[in-house]
């Protein structure tokens, strides 16, 4: 049978459960994305039919009527800064692994222009992964308004959303201490602040822990860039190519330490031989690479992050149904792998 749509008759519930010899109850249950939840007892067989006819017509459900209906768009927006950062896409496969047996569809926003975005659309949960600090009112005014928001932010305190942490600093200084083990010759890989200098937390425990162990300041051994993975990329190029070169690179970011990996291999380098690169951020992809990524970061940090998503966007959506906000904090943990493996200091490179 030719698709309704191929006829100009655009395919309705209706038709759907007359074909399928099922009730049009039965027909919006099965295609809801609700099946396992308590409900009609549809076999699965019932199911698999309805499917196969709503295929077979070309019906889509109408998402503007559900969500009239029901209150609910089975969407949820993650708004994320860096698209290609290994960071973001850990944080949509996990979402992506969550939402898929909920019937939920997540749509990515890669602007940081979140609040504008938010002002015109609807959706049933809402991860936001950097808030500055002129986007704070309007963060509050749209949990005020009934937007349920999850948002990842160091020092924010929870406002009518929930708020999920992960304190850098230490973990950081973690990760430098660890090369400190095996070396003296340490670079820092890290995006230039506005000014076009190093800053942020990040970068002060690679300062701070060096200054600590003795190790004077060497201007050379700081590789900034512009946050784009080329940057990082030709940063470490170029401190990989200084004649006293770094025998370890401390990466601010698994992104920059995934760019710094590919461009030691370029030049001929064995990492985790020749040079240590270590990354921040203990990203799905770091661990899968190889070498895989010696890191920092928190534990199950995607996982939580997605389960406490989803939880937000099927929890009772009438006014009465409000909740606490929930401060979800991760202490930071060392991962030791193949491209910073552990160095005594009998081993250091000098």
């Amino acid at each position: 049978m030719a698709k309704a749509g191929n006829t100009g008759v655009r395919p309705t519930i209706r038709m759907v459960a007359e074909l399928a010899g099922v009730s049009t109850a039965t027909v919006s249950y099965v295609l809801s994305g609700r099946r396992g939840d308590a409900g009609p007892g549809v076999s699965d067989p019932t199911a698999e039919k309805v499917k196969a006819v709503a295929e077979r017509l070309g019906y889509r459900p109408n998402q503007a009527a559900r969500a009239i209906r029901t209150g609910r768009t089975n969407t949820v927006i993650l708004s994320l800064t860096m698209l290609s950062d290994p960071w973001s896409l850990s944080v949509i496969e996990a979402v992506q692994k969550a939402a898929a047996p909920l019937g939920i569809t997540p749509m990515i926003l890669g602007d940081a222009d979140w609040v504008k975005v938010l002002g015109t659309h609807n959706a049933d949960a809402v991860f936001v992964d950097a808030v500055r600090p002129d986007q704070r009112d309007a963060l509050r005014k749209l949990a005020e308004h009934g937007t349920t928001l999850v948002v990842f932010d160091e020092g924010l305190e929870p406002e009518g959303f929930d708020v999920i942490r992960s304190i850098a600093g230490p973990g950081c200084r973690m990760a430098v201490e660890h090369l400190l083990h095996g070396h003296r010759r340490i670079a820092c890989l890290t995006p230039a602040t506005a000014a076009g200098a190093p800053g942020g937390t990040r970068f002060r425990a690679y300062a701070d822990a060096l200054a600590e162990a003795g190790i004077p300041d060497n201007e050379d051994y700081v590789g900034l860039f512009d946050g784009t993975s080329a940057g990082a990329y030709a940063a470490t190029t170029r401190l990989l190519s200084l004649p006293d070169r770094p025998t370890a690179i401390y990466a601010t970011t698994d992104f920059a330490a995934v760019a710094a990996i590919n461009a030691a291999q370029r030049i001929g380098l064995a990492v985790g031989v020749d040079v240590d690169i270590i990354g921040v951020g203990n990203t799905v992809e770091g661990e899968r690479m190889s070498p895989s990524l010696s890191t920092v970061g928190p534990v199950d940090f995607f996982g939580k992050l997605a389960r406490l998503l989803l939880q937000r966007a099927t929890s009772p959506a009438a006014p009465d149904a409000r909740r606490e906000p929930a401060v979800l904090d991760f202490p930071w943990h060392l991962f030791v792998r193949e491209s910073a493996p552990h160095r005594s200091s009998a081993t250091r490179h000098y």
